[in-house]
């Protein structure tokens, strides 16, 4: 009941900080068959030529643009998979080609001494792929948008809610496994969520706070009134907003799966 009473005076919720498809082109062929030169026949007896074999796929010219700014297939999400293996992009990919995959193309251009046009033309690409390996179904559709790092040694046994503030994600784990995870913000620097190791207090699968009088789906409290919880103003605005120190969370669908499945007692982590 003190731990309750505790929360209950300290419970945060979200606030303002002031800020915030087509297929991968065919592997390159070999060129056609060039017919071997013979003397030509009279006009009169004239045969019509034999077909030629069958010419592969050309491959793409190495001026031709395959993918620019504004387009939008999972072509784009390979690259961005690719660039991602080789450190050039560091979000997950979207199929969608915006500055921040242009930038990422270009960094990776000037690098390989290309011209650092922003857009992937035959050259480009052929040296993207030469560079990197079919992205797996993970690579191509992760967990989360910001990359999971390195798990702290103290989530490695048991099960951990695994919270990161570098990488701002968040990994339910069981016996050093991920089961699931997900984006999360914190506090602010006036109201900032506490490090170290913790344990789940009590839950709460519809809370609402008792100081900001706004809604706290699904919290799992963990130090006094600072819970993981589902953040409706995370969902809409992002980064550009914090908690007043509970760890927000974007995900309806993966946070209530999770709280389904954390227990009173799990060990919380929160870590750099």
């Amino acid at each position: 009941m003190a731990l309750v009473s505790l929360a209950l005076a300290a419970g945060c919720t979200g606030r303002a900080t002031g800020g915030g498809s087509d297929e991968p082109p065919a592997a390159p062929g070999g060129p056609s068959r060039a017919p071997v030169a013979t003397a030509t026949p009279a006009a009169d007896d004239a045969k019509p030529p034999a077909p030629s074999p069958a010419t592969p796929e050309a491959r793409p010219a190495d001026s031709e643009v395959l993918m620019k700014e504004g387009s939008e297939t999972e072509q784009v999400r390979e690259l961005q998979a690719r660039l991602r293996q080789i450190g050039h992009f560091h979000r997950s990919p979207t199929a969608f080609y915006g500055s921040m995959t242009a930038e990422a193309v270009s960094g990776f251009q000037r690098k390989q001494g290309l011209a650092g046009t922003g857009s992937v033309d035959g050259t480009t690409w052929r040296r993207l792929l030469g560079l990197t390996r079919t992205p797996t179904a993970g690579e191509l559709r992760p967990a989360t948008t910001n990359e999971l790092d390195e798990p702290d040694p103290r989530c490695l046994e048991g099960r951990v809610l695994c919270i990161s503030k570098e990488s701002r994600t968040l990994a339910w784990m069981i016996d050093g496994t991920v089961v699931a995870a997900m984006d999360v913000r914190f506090g602010s620097e006036n109201t900032p969520t506490r490090e170290g190791t913790f344990s789940v207090g009590w839950k709460a699968q519809d809370w609402e706070s008792t100081l900001y009088h706004t809604p706290m789906p699904y919290a799992m409290f963990f130090s006094g009134g600072q819970a993981v919880h589902y953040s409706p103003d995370f969902a809409a605005r992002g980064y550009s907003g914090a908690s007043h120190g509970c760890v927000n969370v974007r995900d309806r669908k993966k946070i209530a799966s999770v709280f389904g499945q954390v227990k009173v007692g799990d060990k919380v982590v929160v870590h750099w």
